[in-house]
């Protein structure tokens, strides 16, 4: 157990200096009196880690001091071939270079763990794009990307939604987001963070001024949180449906997430349909959004919304019997 501490401990210094105690503690889960202990196992076994005093101290390896990748099981290197994300490399403009680190990496595996993590490459493939989508066109996505490694301003121009339809901002990149083979740049402007969808930057210019990023940012708690507003903001109005045993059976391929979530807790009538409350979007949306349960469900409320249904569905008969 102490032994792969250390590894650990070893590895996490390697990949970046320095680090405190009380960071070290955190990651490995010990209390700092242990890593106090640990670091000075290391020591003695020969790795060339010492402690630098004040505020940005901390601990680190001498300069240039690697460590070999060995110790691997069979399991971790097949789980670092089920890492690899060739389209998004692609996206980024790494495509090569992510298929050199492969060939370096399966290179310097044992010929078992090369066996297994062939075996991997031949029976998983990962597809991030949604379907019934065509790949968006990201030709800013490289610019944006490398500014978000660098620490440095971009200057962009963005087509939105809202009028005035074009905006240039300049932004602080502090990470990008593939979500269902969407690209998303998350970056702070005016002391904000938003977050711009790739694919309609429409130009992208790498400043010279570097930034300061945001103490404690973690993007992946960010993108979560932007994830929950987004659902609160769009989703400001409820429906009262009734659905069919077929419908409820569908709703999780017909309806989003939330809607399916919601109606799990519905209540089944006499004659076997469910009567749900359900969150909708603005009127125009969520006539187009129930549509596609076609006669598996009824909208009962509200009635300006069962009114827009009838509308819409009067129109669309018409359209076949005229």
């Amino acid at each position: 157990m102490r032994a792969s501490r250390l590894v650990s401990l070893l590895l996490l210094l390697q990949a970046r200096q320095p680090r405190t105690a009380a960071e070290l503690a955190a990651r490995l889960e010990v209390s700092p009196r242990t890593v106090y202990r640990d670091i000075e196992a290391l020591s003695a076994a020969g790795i060339p880690v010492y402690g630098e005093p004040g505020h940005d101290g901390g601990y680190r390896l001498v300069d240039g001091y690697r460590t070999q990748l060995t110790g691997l099981t069979r399991q971790e290197a097949e789980a670092l071939f089920l890492t690899g994300l060739p389209a998004a490399a692609s996206g980024l403009g790494l495509g090569p270079v992510a298929a050199n680190t492969e060939r370096k990496l399966l290179a310097a595996l044992p010929a078992e763990l090369r066996s297994h993590a062939d075996r991997v490459r031949e029976r998983f493939h990962l597809d991030a794009a949604s379907w019934y989508h065509d790949t968006e066109a990201t030709p800013q996505l490289p610019t944006v990307s490398d500014a978000a490694w660098q620490q440095r301003r971009v200057r962009i121009r963005y087509q939105r939604w809202a009028v005035p339809r074009e905006v240039a901002r300049t932004v602080e990149p502090h990470g990008v987001v593939l979500k269902a083979g969407h690209w998303y740049l998350v970056a702070r402007h005016s002391g904000k963070f938003r977050t711009y969808r790739v694919a309609r930057i429409v130009e992208a210019a790498m400043l010279d001024e570097t930034f300061v990023r945001a103490e404690g940012f973690d993007l992946g708690r960010y993108w979560s949180e932007y994830l929950d507003d987004f659902d609160a903001r769009r989703h400001r109005g409820e429906a009262v449906l009734r659905v069919s045993p077929e419908g409820m059976r569908l709703l999780p391929q017909l309806a989003e997430p939330a809607v399916a979530r919601s109606a799990a807790g519905g209540v089944v009538e006499a004659d076997g349909w469910t009567r749900v409350v359900v969150p909708v979007e603005q009127p125009d949306q969520a006539v187009h959004d129930l549509l596609r349960l076609g006669p598996l469900a009824e909208v009962v409320a509200p009635q300006e919304l069962r009114d827009r249904m009838a509308e819409t569905l009067t129109k669309m008969l018409q359209g076949y019997t005229g």
